[in-house]
């Protein structure tokens, strides 16, 4: 073994499984690394379950796969998981007392597609209960911090595991989008992450927000990592989940290192606009500027109904967990209030103990316009201007093959700076149009702003487009080193 232990956190996920197929780093010195890491820097908040002698067992037998020659593209690489994916060998809380250590009887597809590539797994992430949050400040089990900044947030839901891939605690994790859920906090915490297309990923496993939103992708330090995991995490599964796309496996490898010139970048009117920091917007136009002398081409488009997709998926969303949620009733596994009246009293008493301040606030709205009389008036009038929002992406692609601009409007704010929810709702602005859509986007990091602070820029593509939008990101990281950036002392 010639590789030194004290820098396998600098390594990336492609670099990582080089060496452990030449047996240059075993498995298991690997993951004996990456764990004392993570007990190292409790202090993020970014692991809610460790498990030790399971991974260790995990890390063993990736060293035998390698020794035998029969190791996957990810054999013996570390990466965790964010905890909304359901897990045999960790507890799955999704965030939430409601389910304090829950043990699934069957791992998430996930899940289990990434370990069959030989991954091994570190631990579960923390994330905002349910995955309802932009901040990772609606977890149960207390907030994560922004390694850049540990009195900022990290993003959200799935903070926990940006925190932790820019910590350098795990080479990579998994995410969830439901509205920018992987963006974002990719964008504040200064990694590159990727929600694919609508379908791609399996959702049996996630517990639940908005079934018509909701998917999983990766996070990692680069678009060449996140293509690796992409290429493990997807494929149908029509057995077990009814959205999931009847596409093949792909290697979203394959074309990362296609040549930019020609390429069409669109330019939304809408995205820069009043409300972007102009911190962010430097960021963005210094980034734009590199993939122009790249050969690429900027060509002005208009979104128009960015603005209205806000209401739309606060109504959506809400809509289809107060559904999904309801399942929650302290009857079959999970929380159960310890004292109530009745069989009706232990409901009302175990979904108030149980579930947050926000996750209720989404239950009520989502209640309210599925409700006789508000359904007609709300909930589908939203189903409509989601058509629309994504009726216009199609006419931009019509003159594009990707559209470039800021992932949120500013840098990640203070822990407890926005007291009102509607600030963190309206933070969502330029990643709910392609959620809404069902588009494939991502974030790379392209600078920094206020405080030094990181700041990503999203591509989106359109369906089925993954490998282009990982392309253009590569091909950036190749001629930029933001990627590479890491938070001081770490």
């Amino acid at each position: 073994m010639t590789q030194t232990s004290s820098d396998l956190h600098d390594l990336t996920v492609a670099q990582l499984a080089t060496l452990l197929r030449e047996r240059k780093v075993s498995a298991l010195e690997t993951a004996q690394y990456f764990l004392s890491r993570a007990a190292a820097h409790a202090e993020l908040g970014t692991f809610l379950d460790l498990q030790p002698d399971t991974t260790l067992a995990q890390a063993r037998a990736a060293d035998a796969r390698l020794a035998a020659g029969n190791a996957g593209p990810l054999t013996g690489v570390p990466l965790a998981h964010k905890d909304i994916f359901v897990t045999r060998d960790f507890a799955t809380t999704a965030g939430s007392k409601m389910l304090q250590g829950y043990r699934s009887p069957f791992d998430a597809t996930v899940v289990a597609r990434l370990a069959e590539a030989g991954a091994v797994t570190l631990g579960k992430l923390n994330c905002d209960e349910f995955a309802m949050g932009s901040a990772t400040e609606n977890s149960a089990y207390g907030p994560v911090k922004n390694p850049w900044d540990t009195s900022c947030i990290p993003g959200g839901s799935s903070g926990g595991s940006a925190a932790a891939v820019a910590a350098r605690l795990t080479p990579a994790a998994t995410g969830t989008d439901t509205g920018g859920s992987i963006r974002q906090p990719a964008s504040f915490c200064g990694v590159t992450g990727i929600k694919p297309t609508y379908g791609r990923a399996s959702r049996y496993g996630m517990v639940a927000f908005a079934s018509s939103l909701d998917q999983a992708g990766p996070l990692a330090r680069s678009a060449e990592d996140c293509a690796l995991m992409l290429s493990a995490m997807c494929g149908p599964d029509p057995d077990r989940d009814s959205t999931s796309l009847d596409m093949p496996a792909e290697d979203f490898t394959r074309s990362l290192n296609t040549d930019l010139a020609g390429l069409r970048i669109g330019i939304p009117a809408e995205f820069f606009g009043e409300g972007l920091a102009p911190d962010v917007r430097a960021a963005i136009d210094a980034a734009l500027k590199v993939l122009e002398q790249l050969g690429a081409r900027l060509v002005p488009i208009s979104l128009p109904r960015t603005e209205l997709s806000i209401p739309v998926y606060y109504i959506i969303a809400p809509a289809e967990a107060s559904s999904n949620l309801s399942r929650f009733d302290g009857v079959k596994f999970g929380f159960r209030a310890k004292q109530y009246t009745d069989l009706n009293d232990m409901y009302l008493q175990t979904r108030a103990q149980g579930f947050g301040d926000e996750v209720k606030r989404r239950i009520m709205i989502g209640t309210y316009v599925l409700s006789h009389g508000y359904y007609d008036a709300y909930y589908l009038q939203a189903q409509k201007i989601r058509r629309m929002i994504a009726d216009d992406f199609q006419q931009a692609f019509k003159q594009c093959d990707v559209i470039a601009g800021p992932v949120t409007p500013t840098v990640a704010w203070k822990l407890g700076g926005h007291s009102d929810p509607l600030a963190d709702y309206l933070a969502d602005i330029f990643t709910l149009p392609g959620s809404l859509a069902g588009l494939p986007g991502m974030s790379l990091p392209v600078g920094f702003g206020a405080g030094k602070m990181p700041v990503g820029m999203q591509l989106i593509g359109n369906y089925l487009s993954e490998s282009r939008l990982l392309n253009v990101a590569h091909r950036f990281q190749q001629a930029t080193d933001w990627h590479t950036a890491k938070p001081q002392g770490i």
